[in-house]
């Protein structure tokens, strides 16, 4: 999702919850920690120079129990942070405390902003030997008609 659909959402919205990929809600005392833009440029496995840019969202819970962040202030953020770092609208990333700092992708169900599992993956598999699932259809595989019924092979 895109940070202007974030922004969209919460302009129509009247209390922000973020859920789990398991289902659990983050607790409403959740604090907006950092809204930022992390530039990443690497190369990867097949030697291909490559940048990502992600807008960062870091969500953090703390033993203030009545801090509720309201949509329209995390709006203001947001521009603040549009404003002042110049960031771009690109896929936004959530970090939030788990055993360890999970990141999570998001999207919105209608009622609360899903953090999504994000998975590795090779970005060269034709360069560094991963094999590939081929893609077949079921029509283009052959019949054998040796289990036609009435032929005794069942």
């Amino acid at each position: 999702m895109k940070l202007s659909e974030v922004k969209n959402i919460l302009k129509q919205v009247k209390t922000i919850a973020f859920e789990l990929p398991n289902g659990t809600l983050v607790p409403n005392h959740f604090h907006v920690t950092e809204v930022g833009e992390i530039t990443k440029k690497f190369i990867d496995c097949g030697g291909t120079v490559r940048d990502e840019k992600v807008v960062n969202f870091q969500l953090w819970n703390a033993n203030d129990y009545d801090h509720r962040l309201h949509p329209e202030k995390l709006v203001n953020i947001i521009e603040l942070s549009e404003n002042i770092l110049g960031i771009e609208d690109a896929e936004v990333e959530v970090e939030y405390q788990a055993d360890t700092i999970g990141k999570y992708g998001l999207d919105f169900n209608g009622t609360h902003f899903l953090l999504t599992s994000k998975q590795t993956n090779c970005l060269a598999p034709d360069q560094c030997g991963v094999p590939t699932k081929q893609k077949v259809k079921l029509a283009d595989i052959p019949v054998n008609n040796s289990c036609a019924p009435g032929s005794g092979c069942c």
